[in-house]
């Protein structure tokens, strides 16, 4: 890839991009999973299938696309999608803390989910007739998206049973289901840049853009951490630091390859920020899967990137102020002076959470788990400011 194609604009839609990232996952899997049959590398189960639900939780709060089908997005939808994330995060965190219940979502979404939506390709009207009357691109739509259901059916089938194959058997069919996944998601891809109409757009009844939904989720991540660090540091209940910081590094791969956002601030979308994604996630879907691999250099990373990230935003605040010191002030609603102060707490707590975790004797766990909950109500509080800000904004416009 040129230079100049590094940073030329990611035309990506947001269906492509979560995809990408699942199909990423779930081949990393695959790949891993090998070593872990011949007992080279540890293995941490919880850690993948929290990873999982959290990743089907995105599709079902940022698109509507549940595992049994495409639904306009409602608040029960997206509490439904909430919940589902909530139980992949405490999953990743606290080893079996439910038992058999991720095993057994993962089955239904995975096993009467594929065979629902590999049934409505074939029956729907608009779907694999026209499909094969268009011909083209579309014929590739029709194998990925069969295989993609197929496949996942074979999942299901072999969470039901996980001695149905040898481990290095399985390992092969999760990474064929991964590239399968990929695979569709390029030509999704391809599909949605010469038919954008494709795309599916409007009749939703929650105004939730993507950036939107991933404070939403990124909200309820640092709160059930922070709650979660409690009993754990009282030594009630076990935890999974690996899974912890693994996730987070997903969380933020998908703001990279979504919207370019990144933990200190925004970037253009550019191929290279889509590549440097890719790694984020690769990085962290092994930190879930393989247990304290990285917990080093990834506690590093993240301490640095939550410094920066606030010390950035911290500047920019101190360099706006100084700016306009001296010259009159427009009158602002009180909602944007509280907008201001909730990023700046924001931008003090992760300065706090980054020190935290690279010196961390600095803080008693105690406390981290109460700034991490904080973190997580505060990034919330932002969440309804800034859906404040947007319904006094279109108040404004249809009085004009």
């Amino acid at each position: 890839m040129s230079k100049f194609r590094l940073f030329s604009r990611a035309d990506l839609q947001l269906e492509v991009v979560i995809l990408i990232i699942a199909g990423l996952i779930v081949s990393i899997t695959g790949i891993l999973l090998f070593p872990v049959a011949t007992g080279s590398l540890p293995y941490y189960e919880n850690g993948l299938y929290g990873l999982l639900l959290v990743m089907f939780a995105l599709q079902i709060v940022s698109l509507g696309k549940t595992p049994f089908g495409d639904m306009n997005r409602s608040w029960l939808l997206v509490a439904t999608g909430i919940a589902v994330a909530a139980v992949g995060i405490v999953t990743c965190f606290v080893p079996d803390i439910f038992s058999e219940i991720p095993r057994l979502l993962l089955m239904l979404f995975f096993g009467p989910g594929g065979f629902l939506l590999f049934m409505q390709m074939v029956l729907s009207r608009d779907r694999l007739t026209n499909w094969l009357k268009y011909g083209g691109i579309f014929r590739h739509l029709i194998a990925g998206c069969s295989l993609v259901y197929l496949l996942s059916m074979v999942i299901a089938l072999l969470l039901l049973n996980r001695n149905l194959l040898t481990t290095q058997a399985t390992a092969a069919v999760v990474l064929a289901y991964g590239v399968s996944i990929i695979y569709l998601a390029l030509v999704l891809r391809k599909i949605y840049l010469a038919y954008p109409q494709a795309e599916k757009k409007g009749g939703e009844r929650v105004d939730l853009p993507m950036d939107r939904a991933m404070i939403l989720l990124t909200g309820v991540f640092m709160v059930l951490l922070g709650l979660l660090l409690i009993p754990v540091n009282l030594g009630i209940l076990p935890f999974s630091g690996s899974a912890q910081l693994g996730l987070l590094m997903v969380f933020f791969s998908v703001q990279m390859l979504a919207s370019g956002s990144t933990p200190i601030g925004p970037f253009p979308r550019t191929w290279l920020m889509i590549l440097l994604g890719l790694l984020f996630a690769a990085l962290g879907t092994i930190s879930c899967v393989i247990p304290e691999i990285l917990v080093s250099p990834l506690t590093v990373l993240i301490g640095i990137l939550n410094i920066l990230g606030g010390l950035i935003n911290l500047g920019k605040f101190a360099f706006q102020s100084l700016k306009g010191r001296g010259k009159p002030q427009a009158s602002l609603p009180p909602i944007v002076h509280r907008l201001v102060l909730t990023q700046l707490v924001l931008s003090l707590l992760s300065i706090v959470f980054g020190t935290s975790m690279l010196i961390s004797s600095l803080l008693p766990g105690l406390v981290i788990g109460i700034v991490l909950t904080a973190n997580g109500v505060v990034l919330l509080y932002l969440l309804y400011t800034l859906s404040v800000i947007d319904r006094m904004s279109k108040a404004v416009e249809n009085t004009k």
